[in-house]
């Protein structure tokens, strides 16, 4: 698909898409805490679809009601046959189920698409055999064998790369009553995600270990509780997505986001600091936001924790008055494209000002882009990205392979529109 989108202003309100991060953690603690669970109002991008397709795949069924909410059953994992598991391309999808995929005694192979491929996953194949599963894998790739059970243990693991690594053990422990062992974190990366994972897990009804200054997560014998047969969960907005629409709203128009909690654990969430940082012109409310045009101003921030910032706050940066800094860089690398690349390349060939320097991503601000025939990379956050830097720039720009949006927010091209952006959308 090519998008073209032209010079625009917004106006009206729009409802943020739900979270993927959250709606794949309830999705596994669904799971793992057995009986029955109705999700409210959940998510549908494909990553979402991929943590779905896992669960069933272990032994869940899943119907979706006549108010489009979710009947999860899941009698937990018992699978005494082999079997294989597709993760789609979703990075935490597979990082989380293969811990949890690990409980059974069976053997169970992993795959996934795209770039998922590309992504190292040695993680698995140092850690889990600590754990007594016996794990193989494609030279460090795609697919991953594993046989278990998995049987908890004090372990040390290095958490620089992702904390997914880590919310999967999390969730795999709490899944067989793990009591007496910790989890020892060296450098962990991304800790708002971490709070984000013990929040579902404790609101399931799973065992929460105790989380000493994220370096220690012990899981302590506690007085076994009644977990409710039936619950019911509500997927909450996506911050990540919603970033997006606060950076449209702020260069060109006026735009209520709806259905997006302020106080989430949700590490995007940080983007509200742009208020003051950037001078954002912004209202926050209860369960919404109002953002409007805005003399927006340079600003430096620490994206390290909440990497998928990065591609929002370019769009942003490049319109500033001066030079930003935003921090974190090499935590781009094995996204779904480099990101640091990617943003780089296509910026500039829409006229925009850049440069890698060290871990920062400097951009230079100005009052317009040139526009241009630019690349998604696949990757559905350049997309949207340079969507958004459309909205100020002298000529269209037209993005090749933009249907990469649909892993986490397949709606987004019809809500700008909805909102008064002259978009376009076309097969090749």
């Amino acid at each position: 698909m090519i998008a073209t989108i032209s010079s625009s202003v917004l106006r009206g309100s729009v409802k943020a898409p739900r979270s993927k991060s959250v709606m794949q953690r309830a999705c596994a603690a669904a799971f793992l805490a057995k009986g029955e669970t109705t999700l409210l109002d959940p998510g549908t991008a494909e990553d979402d679809q991929a943590a779905i397709s896992v669960i069933k795949s272990l032994g869940a069924s899943i119907n979706k009601m006549a108010d489009g909410s979710l009947l999860i059953v899941s009698p937990g994992l018992r699978l005494d046959t082999p079997l294989s598991i597709h993760c789609g391309e979703s990075g935490l999808s597979l990082r989380m189920f293969v811990p949890i995929a690990a409980l059974a005694s069976t053997s169970i192979e992993v795959n996934g698409r795209g770039s998922l491929l590309k992504r190292p996953q040695h993680f698995f194949e140092e850690v889990l055999p600590l754990l007594d599963v016996k794990v193989s894998s494609n030279q460090g790739f795609l697919p991953i064998h594993l046989k278990g059970p998995l049987a908890p243990k004090t372990i040390t693991i290095d958490g620089s790369l992702s904390s997914q690594f880590l919310t999967g053990l999390l969730m795999a422990y709490a899944g067989t009553g793990a009591t007496d062992v910790s989890i020892h974190v060296s450098g962990l990366v991304s800790r708002p995600y971490i709070d984000l994972t013990l929040s579902v897990m404790e609101q399931f009804g799973l065992s929460v270990p105790d989380n000493d200054n994220y370096q220690t997560f012990t899981f302590k014998k506690s007085e076994p509780k009644d977990k409710p047969i039936a619950r019911t969960y509500q997927v909450e907005g996506d911050w990540s997505g919603a970033a997006f629409l606060l950076v449209a709203a702020a260069l060109s128009g006026e735009v209520t986001i709806e259905g997006i909690n302020p106080t989430s654990f949700q590490a995007d969430r940080q983007i509200l600091s742009l208020r003051s940082f950037a001078a954002i012109n912004m209202n926050v409310f209860e369960n919404s936001l109002f953002v409007a045009q805005s003399a927006i101003k340079a600003f430096e921030f620490d994206a390290t924790d909440c990497p998928d910032l990065f591609p929002p706050l370019t769009a942003l940066a490049v319109f500033a008055k001066g030079t930003s800094r935003i921090k974190g860089v090499g935590r781009l690398t094995h996204k779904e494209s480099n990101r640091s690349v990617a943003l780089v390349e296509e910026f500039s060939k829409l006229g925009a000002s850049l440069e890698v320097e060290n871990d920062y991503l400097v951009i230079k601000g100005q009052d317009r882009l040139a526009g241009g025939l630019v690349s998604s990379h696949h990757d559905h956050r350049i997309v949207m990205a340079l969507a958004v830097a459309g909205l100020r720039s002298v000529n269209p720009v037209v993005i090749e392979n933009a249907e990469a949006i649909g892993k986490s927010y397949p709606s987004f091209f019809s809500h700008l529109q909805s909102l008064g952006a002259s978009v376009s959308l076309s097969s090749h």
